[in-house]
């Protein structure tokens, strides 16, 4: 196979090229769908080296069966099988996931979440997320300022996106 030079990148094999074009008209295909449906959004998206695709979406609403439907017929019905061999799996979010995009923080607003930070973990409810930072709110029973005995304190922290390792909302039974 011929090489081919790529500018600063380095050198490209044509399969690589072909690869990674596939992959553009793949995201192509989802990002069209996902405008038809803007109260879905992209989770999570990727393209083995076996071009199994592997599509994570959300939904404001939650999602359903049908959502994942609409997600992949919008990507399988504008491919061809004949020109790539590929498979196709679109699923949505699972509750135990970690939350990754900005929108499921607002869809799980007044839910409680654990929160691993940087430096600390913390389980509060969600009472706030903005464009940067997202606000718990909890009680902690701690010692009175003078005598004996414990005292339930309302504590409230601001958290910036950029020091959240991992936010998972926890399950209430």
């Amino acid at each position: 196979m011929k090489e081919i030079k790529n500018g600063d990148e380095g050198t490209q094999s044509p399969l690589f090229l072909y690869k990674k074009m596939f992959k553009d008209i793949v995201k192509g295909l989802l990002e069209k769908g996902l405008e038809e449906r803007n109260d879905l959004f992209l989770v999570d998206f990727s393209l083995a080296s076996d071009n199994t695709i592997k599509i994570i979406i959300d939904g404001d609403q939650g999602v359903a069966v049908e959502d994942c439907m609409f997600i992949s017929r919008a990507v399988e019905h504008n491919l061809d099988r004949e020109e790539q061999d590929f498979s196709l799996e679109v699923a949505s979010a699972g509750a135990t996931s970690p939350l990754i995009n900005k929108r499921q923080y607002i869809k799980n607003l007044g839910r409680t979440l654990d929160v691993k930070t940087k430096s600390d973990t913390i389980e509060g409810k969600l009472i706030q997320a903005t464009e940067n930072e997202i606000t718990l709110q909890w009680k902690s029973r701690e010692p009175k300022p003078v005598g004996k005995g414990k005292v339930t304190v309302q504590k409230q922290a601001d958290i910036a996106y950029e020091n959240i390792v991992e936010a998972k909302v926890m399950i209430k039974f």
